[in-house]
């Protein structure tokens, strides 16, 4: 199973160029590190909320040409995996009356390990979604209690077995890394228990946790603002980093972002769209969508309450939360950032071009990078090394 989207020529890297995001924001409990718009949920409105869904579909498609191929299908939360599988595919059968769907088209459906959920995985698969990204986080028993997950380590091995039985032959697995109390030697054997079961792709995040968003319900944040929970050091948190890459490499996929590795031709196509500067519209709760109206980008992000959400969409009033015009130079630095996260990076020189920014005083700054090792050419591509990623944030600061 490989792409046939075209590949980026600023980025070298095939993407979806139109996406279509939808946001389940229902779970059974909340995570103490989740600071998207989610909600604990006993009862859960899914007929109420896949109406909303198609009706805000249906609004927002107005401002697309009738022309307009979907490329990939991204549903994410929350728990999607919640969402009753026949309503899922009411939905999907909505998107494809309204437009095409590319034959190629990666649809993919987030889940979480829990025995209930991969009980529909075939419900899924024959729903039409041909992804499955399950959040596994670890199979470490102490550090999904930090992380404060319900399942545990034989739980989720059989919920990527039942992936695989279900017939999903493209399969992402999500881990976290960096969590308190947390040793370079339960990642690395979190990495390699991950390999084994067989993925086509693997993501691996840093636990971030930020300090500005204490007044958010995040309780871990909270519990680092009190100093009840200590990070571990950076460079520690480093050399998991540089483990993960190691036995991912080893078992044949390849890192090709910050935090993502998969095997060849099956990266996520839909994820590069947000890393190549593709339009996508987005749908539900909390939900945020970039959008193309005529020569202007325009970004929304929807109401986070889901009654909130549901309200607005039944009285046919924007479910919007907020937008904003994006700016060339807003476009050019966000470009910048996501093209540098890739491994292949970002034609520099071309991009300075089109978001009608001057290359000239940029160049010294990549000739001290490269000369440094933070960088290298890739043809016309700027790339960041190993090291470079390591320094990623400083090193889009100068050059924006």
């Amino acid at each position: 199973m490989t792409s046939d989207a075209p590949v980026d020529a600023r980025t070298g890297l095939s993407a979806a160029r139109f996406g279509l995001y939808v946001h389940f924001p229902f779970c059974l409990s909340k995570c103490p590190y989740c600071d998207f718009a989610s909600v604990a949920a006993t009862e859960i409105p899914q007929e109420r909320y896949t109406d909303a869904l198609v009706a805000e579909l249906e609004a927002r498609l107005g401002s697309v040409p009738r022309g307009t191929v979907v490329d990939s299908v991204f549903i994410g939360g929350g728990t999607p995996s919640l969402w009753r599988p026949a309503l899922a595919a009411r939905f999907l059968e909505a998107v494809a009356r309204r437009r095409p769907l590319a034959p190629a088209c990666e649809l993919t459906l987030e889940a979480n390990p829990g025995a209930a959920d991969a009980q529909r995985f075939g419900d899924y698969r024959a729903a039409g979604l041909n992804r499955l990204s399950i959040g596994v986080q670890s199979f470490e028993a102490r550090t999904l209690k930090v992380l404060g997950r319900s399942h545990d380590g034989p739980s989720a091995r059989r919920a990527a077995d039942a992936a695989h039985r279900a017939g999903f032959d493209n399969l992402s697995l999500d881990f976290i890394y960096g969590v308190p109390g947390q040793t370079v030697e339960e990642v690395e054997a979190d990495a390699r228990s991950a390999v084994a079961l067989g993925p086509t792709h693997l993501s691996a995040y840093a636990l971030t946790l930020d300090r500005a968003s204490l007044a958010d319900d995040v309780p871990l944040a909270k519990a680092l603002g009190r100093g009840d929970l200590t990070l571990l050091p950076d460079e520690v948190v480093l050399e998991m980093q540089r483990t993960v890459a190691g036995v991912y490499g080893e078992a044949g996929l390849a890192r090709y972002e910050v935090s993502n590795y998969a095997r060849p031709g099956l990266h996520s196509r839909h994820n590069a769209l947000y890393w190549t500067s593709g339009e996508y519209l987005a749908v539900g709760v909390g939900a945020t969508g970039t959008l193309v109206e005529g020569v202007r980008r325009r970004r929304y992000t929807n109401l986070r309450s889901p009654e909130a959400y549901l309200k607005a969409i039944e009285a046919h009033v924007s479910p919007e939360a907020s937008h904003e015009d994006l700016s060339e130079l807003e476009l050019f630095e966000e470009r910048v950032a996501m093209g540098l996260r890739l491994t292949t990076g970002v034609a520099l020189e071309a991009v300075c071009r089109d978001f009608g920014q001057p290359f000239e005083p940029r160049a010294a700054v990549v000739l001290q990078l490269v000369a440094r090792g933070l960088a290298v050419w890739q043809g016309e591509r700027l790339a960041l090394t190993q090291a470079g990623f390591d320094v990623h944030s400083a090193i889009c600061a100068r050059l924006m």
